[in-house]
């Protein structure tokens, strides 16, 4: 069949990437990676990866946490944790991190124009990949936190089989299409061997301010049940909220600027 020829393909093609890939090797100073990632763009996934970032920070304040955003190509982080600027250089030539409520960032809208759009073929993101991952002086981190782009690309292979990772998050709305997507992304960690912790369903469901009507504008409890099937924990249910949205464009999220709200 088909699907099946293009699951052979998909398996060829992580073969022989992986082949040309350098062994696995930890980021100085950082004791675990955890990567945000989904199918499909759009799904609130750098909310989410910045706003599960600050409450590692808050549940624990002996933690040291760091965000890397991955996206070369749509870097968020910047807007979301309100920084601007250039990166300073260590005595070794490394890049510092800029930082933000306690959280250590780096993003290659540190390293670009803000308007300027970021039209590179496959090596030049590699190279930029390379270089976020380990060019950066992170000090030392308990967790460093990566916002992947969305897809299974070269970007994500590249970063599951460069360093090692403890983890996997899957965000998802529950709408059919996105969780298409999703399957794929948890699926491709696990032909990586990354171990996926479980999946986030965000936009979950809308409450009406005025009359309090609830409405699932993308569909109820679909990763839910594509967690059942594939065997995985629910993470969390985040609610479609223009709170959650507000804070993140405002650069103060949810997490730090709203602690106490059911958001």
């Amino acid at each position: 069949s088909s699907s099946s020829r293009d699951e052979a393909l998909r398996d060829k093609r992580v073969r022989i990437l992986s082949r040309g890939l350098p062994k696995q090797k930890p980021i100085e100073g950082v004791k675990q990676v955890v990567v945000l990632a989904s199918g499909k763009g759009g799904v609130g996934k750098s909310t989410t990866a910045v706003n599960i970032a600050l409450a590692l920070a808050a549940n624990d304040s002996t933690k040291e946490v760091g965000l890397l955003d991955a996206d070369i190509y749509g870097p968020s982080i910047p807007k979301m944790m309100n920084l601007k600027g250039n990166p300073e250089l260590t005595s070794k030539n490394l890049m510092r991190p800029l930082k933000n409520y306690g959280i250590a960032c780096m993003s290659m809208g540190f390293l670009i124009e803000e308007t300027a759009p970021v039209v590179w073929r496959g090596l030049m993101v590699m190279s930029a990949v390379e270089k976020l991952l380990r060019q950066v002086d992170w000090g030392q981190l308990d967790y460093l936190v990566i916002d992947m782009p969305p897809g299974t690309g070269d970007v994500q292979l590249s970063v599951s089989q460069n360093i090692p990772i403890a983890g996997a998050v899957i965000i998802s709305t529950p709408q059919d299409v996105a969780l298409l997507d999703a399957r794929k992304g948890a699926e491709m960690f696990r032909k990586v061997h990354v171990p996926v912790l479980g999946l986030v369903q965000n936009m979950s469901v809308f409450q009406c301010p005025k009359c309090k009507h609830e409405t699932h504008i993308f569909g109820a409890d679909g990763v839910r049940d594509l967690a059942k099937t594939l065997g995985l924990d629910i993470l969390g249910d985040i609610p479609l909220h223009v709170n959650i949205r507000e804070t993140c464009d405002s650069g103060q999220p949810v997490v730090i600027s709203q602690p106490q709200s059911d958001a």
